[in-house]
Protein backbone atom coordinates (compact mmCIF):
# COMPACT_ATOMS: atom_id res chain seq x y z
CA UNK A 1 0.00 0.00 0.00
CA UNK A 2 1.04 3.92 -0.45
CA UNK A 3 2.16 5.53 2.07
CA UNK A 4 -0.64 8.00 1.64
CA UNK A 5 -3.54 5.47 1.89
CA UNK A 6 -1.74 3.78 5.17
CA UNK A 7 -1.27 7.34 6.64
CA UNK A 8 -5.35 7.85 5.64
CA UNK A 9 -6.42 4.87 7.04
CA UNK A 10 -4.16 6.08 10.30
CA UNK A 11 -5.86 8.87 10.69
CA UNK A 12 -9.20 7.71 10.23
CA UNK A 13 -8.61 5.16 12.96
CA UNK A 14 -7.31 8.08 15.10
CA UNK A 15 -10.30 9.50 15.04
CA UNK A 16 -13.06 7.17 15.14
CA UNK A 17 -11.12 5.96 18.54
CA UNK A 18 -11.08 9.67 19.72
CA UNK A 19 -14.47 9.46 19.13
CA UNK A 20 -15.71 6.41 20.83
CA UNK A 21 -13.51 7.62 23.83
CA UNK A 22 -15.22 10.91 24.06
CA UNK A 23 -18.84 9.50 24.19
CA UNK A 24 -17.69 7.05 26.87
CA UNK A 25 -16.17 9.75 29.20
CA UNK A 26 -19.27 11.99 28.41
CA UNK A 27 -21.66 9.51 29.41
CA UNK A 28 -19.49 9.00 32.79
CA UNK A 29 -19.33 13.04 33.16
CA UNK A 30 -22.90 12.67 33.04
CA UNK A 31 -23.63 10.15 35.83
CA UNK A 32 -21.62 11.69 37.86
CA UNK A 33 -23.51 14.83 37.48
CA UNK A 34 -26.59 13.23 37.57
CA UNK A 35 -25.30 11.80 40.73
CA UNK A 36 -24.20 15.09 42.46
CA UNK A 37 -27.46 16.31 41.88
CA UNK A 38 -29.34 13.73 43.45
CA UNK A 39 -27.39 13.49 46.49
CA UNK A 40 -27.86 17.71 46.83
CA UNK A 41 -31.37 17.23 46.16
CA UNK A 42 -31.31 19.14 42.74
CA UNK A 43 -32.74 18.18 39.53
CA UNK A 44 -30.22 17.51 36.39
CA UNK A 45 -31.94 19.98 33.41
CA UNK A 46 -32.02 18.30 29.89
CA UNK A 47 -30.65 15.32 31.18
CA UNK A 48 -27.05 16.17 29.40
CA UNK A 49 -23.90 17.73 29.63
CA UNK A 50 -21.85 19.72 27.08
CA UNK A 51 -17.81 19.74 26.45
CA UNK A 52 -16.74 23.03 27.23
CA UNK A 53 -12.92 22.56 27.06
CA UNK A 54 -10.44 19.28 26.28
CA UNK A 55 -6.98 19.42 26.43
CA UNK A 56 -3.77 16.57 27.37
CA UNK A 57 -2.95 16.57 31.22
CA UNK A 58 -1.13 14.09 32.80
CA UNK A 59 -2.79 11.75 35.56
CA UNK A 60 -1.66 10.81 39.27
CA UNK A 61 0.26 8.17 37.59
CA UNK A 62 2.12 10.81 35.33
CA UNK A 63 0.52 9.17 32.57
CA UNK A 64 -0.70 11.51 29.26
CA UNK A 65 -4.72 11.60 29.03
CA UNK A 66 -7.01 13.89 27.51
CA UNK A 67 -8.55 16.25 30.54
CA UNK A 68 -11.84 17.51 29.58
CA UNK A 69 -14.44 19.24 30.95
CA UNK A 70 -18.21 19.46 30.67
CA UNK A 71 -20.60 21.87 31.45
CA UNK A 72 -23.93 21.13 32.51
CA UNK A 73 -27.15 22.93 34.13
CA UNK A 74 -29.65 21.85 36.83
CA UNK A 75 -32.09 23.50 39.24
CA UNK A 76 -32.77 23.46 43.00
CA UNK A 77 -36.12 25.05 43.30
CA UNK A 78 -37.62 24.25 39.94
CA UNK A 79 -38.05 28.11 38.74
CA UNK A 80 -34.38 28.36 37.66
CA UNK A 81 -30.98 27.36 36.07
CA UNK A 82 -27.78 26.79 37.74
CA UNK A 83 -24.59 26.33 36.23
CA UNK A 84 -22.67 23.00 37.50
CA UNK A 85 -19.54 21.19 35.67
CA UNK A 86 -17.41 18.00 35.80
CA UNK A 87 -14.09 17.23 34.56
CA UNK A 88 -12.40 14.21 33.91
CA UNK A 89 -8.87 13.10 33.26
CA UNK A 90 -8.97 9.94 30.66
CA UNK A 91 -11.73 8.13 32.51
CA UNK A 92 -11.68 9.35 35.95
CA UNK A 93 -13.46 12.13 37.55
CA UNK A 94 -11.33 14.76 39.31
CA UNK A 95 -13.64 17.73 40.39
CA UNK A 96 -17.20 18.47 40.32
CA UNK A 97 -18.59 21.72 40.85
CA UNK A 98 -22.49 22.61 41.61
CA UNK A 99 -22.65 26.10 43.34
CA UNK A 100 -24.03 26.50 46.70
CA UNK A 101 -27.23 27.81 46.70
CA UNK A 102 -28.11 30.67 48.95
CA UNK A 103 -30.94 29.79 51.59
Amino acid sequence: MPLFEVTSLLVIGGLIWLWLDSLSAREIGMEAGRAACLADGAQLLDDSVAIRSAWLARDDDGQMRIRRTYGFEYSDTGNNRRQGSVTLIGKRVVTLYIAPYIV
